[in-house]
């Protein structure tokens, strides 16, 4: 997700970072540590969260992607298949 990032951001790419966290110090030391330089939210519940609840989170990792509109149109992409959804929505 760093490399995507870090290909994509200037073009439009943004990532939402969902934590099924339950201790507040282990997670932000987490994205410290991987230089995962975009938004994250928690509530720190664990299975219990909200936003993993609202679009069907039964296992993580999860990916989503939405487009410009917020429909999700893409999920549970890995690697090559992400990158080149990533690539072609923002060719658009």
């Amino acid at each position: 997700m760093v490399a995507l990032y870090k290909e994509f951001h200037g073009k439009g790419l943004n990532i939402v970072g969902v934590s099924l966290d339950k201790e507040a110090k282990a997670w932000k030391e987490a994205i410290a540590k991987d230089q995962l330089n975009w938004i994250h939210v928690s509530n720190l519940k664990f299975w219990d969260e909200p936003i993993a609840k609202q679009y069907n989170v039964e296992s993580i990792p999860a990916t989503f992607i939405l487009d410009a509109t917020g429909k999700v149109v893409a999920k549970d992409l890995r690697g090559v298949e992400l990158r080149n959804k990533i690539a072609e929505l923002l060719s658009k």
